[in-house]
């Protein structure tokens, strides 16, 4: 009869989509729990799978999550999209993507370089007498993972973990250079905050700047972050030669004079040299 409402027992989908509703379920959710986060939970699920099995199809992966297979195909094209699952196309079963590796591998380079780093950063520190950081590319903007503090530092502000616009800092300017032409490119292209009357956001200026960078071997900035702050830095490199970070020195304007940073940028481009050499480059 037209417009006659299925009973629940009837396995519609939107009964499927509650796997505490099927007996045997994997694990149940609260019914409470919102569409959002149980989507999340399951995708990492699919992951969990995938990574235990080495690959399935849709109805094995539907069975592990006590789900329609209709959700667990929308589950895994959303997870394609991102490259995080690949389908092998002769057989219709899935795997893990290049995109976990990536991920993976952005982890395991930011695990490695902050071991490696830490005795670099603190005799650099204390060489200079300034505060030293390792900072890597995350996404739009260097985060700090490491940091340490010379003798002479004269504040008591933590970087370690802040996220710093590339275009105006000497650590951002060091992973933008050394960015691919067309990802570089986009990035500049944007528009770009002028957090101080130093700070260069013009496109043309900023590609300059970025191409004298990798002649140099090193990046300055001067008040273009803060007022007051100056830093240098250099890029650290892995086995294969790509940058993976860089290793900046700071501290006050008054004392980092444009001699100073000259032989600061000297003294940070040997110890980035060193750390790529822990990393594995040179051999």
């Amino acid at each position: 009869m037209t417009g006659t409402r299925k009973q629940p027992d009837q396995n519609e989908e939107p009964h499927e989509e509650r796997p505490e509703n099927r007996p045997g379920s994997r694990e149940k959710q609260p019914k409470s729990a919102p569409a959002s986060v149980q989507s999340v939970d399951r995708a990492v699920s699919v992951l969990e799978i995938l990574a235990r099995l080495g690959e399935a199809g849709v109805t094995e992966i539907a069975d592990e999550l006590g789900v329609h297979k209709s959700t667990a195909f929308r589950l895994l094209g959303v997870l394609e999209n991102r490259g995080l699952v690949g389908q092998a196309k002769d057989r219709g079963k899935y795997f893990l993507g290049a995109g976990v590796l990536r991920l993976a591998g952005a982890a395991a380079v930011r695990l490695d370089i902050s071991q490696e780093g830490g005795p670099v950063c603190r005799d650099l520190a204390d060489e200079l007498g300034e505060t030293v950081n390792i900072a890597i590319l995350d996404d739009d903007a260097a985060v700090n993972i490491m940091q340490a503090r010379g003798p002479a530092s004269v504040t008591a502000q933590n970087w370690l973990g802040r996220r710093t616009p590339l275009h105006a800092t000497s650590s951002g300017k060091i992973l933008l250079a050394h960015l691919p032409t067309t990802l570089r490119e986009g990035l500049i292209a944007r528009t770009l905050p002028r957090l101080t009357e130093h700070t260069v956001t013009g496109t043309v200026a900023l590609r300059g700047e970025l191409e004298a960078v990798v002649d140099q071997g090193f990046a300055i900035a001067v008040e273009e972050l803060e007022v007051g702050l100056a830093a240098v830095a250099a890029p650290v490199r892995a086995h294969d030669g790509k940058v993976i970070g860089a290793l900046s020195a700071s501290g006050p304007v008054y004392r980092l004079t444009e001699d100073r940073l000259t032989e600061l940028a000297k003294r940070t481009v040997a110890a980035a040299v060193e750390l790529s050499r822990r990393m594995g480059y040179g051999f």
